[in-house]
């Protein structure tokens, strides 16, 4: 299922990634992104780590896309 929409998991990674950091650092000078006002609603802690879960996502989602599970399956078979 990845394999088939990669290009769509790269960029929707590389979005968070973005997204996560620029928020972090607008948070730093007391500032926010609009479209992610309601992650300050239930507290500063609370957005913090939502915006650390955003940008480690955004990774995860990068390292699962450009993974060659093919490659990976062969080389776990061989003895």
């Amino acid at each position: 299922m990845i394999a088939k929409y990669k290009t769509l998991w790269i960029f929707l990674g590389l979005f968070l990634i973005v997204a996560g950091i620029t928020a972090l650092a607008l948070q730093l000078v007391g500032a926010q992104w609009a479209f992610l006002q309601f992650l300050e609603a239930p507290g500063r802690l609370f957005a913090f780590v939502a915006k650390l879960l955003m940008v480690m996502a955004g990774f995860v989602l990068l390292v699962v896309a450009n993974t060659d599970w093919e490659r990976e399956r062969r080389e776990s078979e061989e003895p």
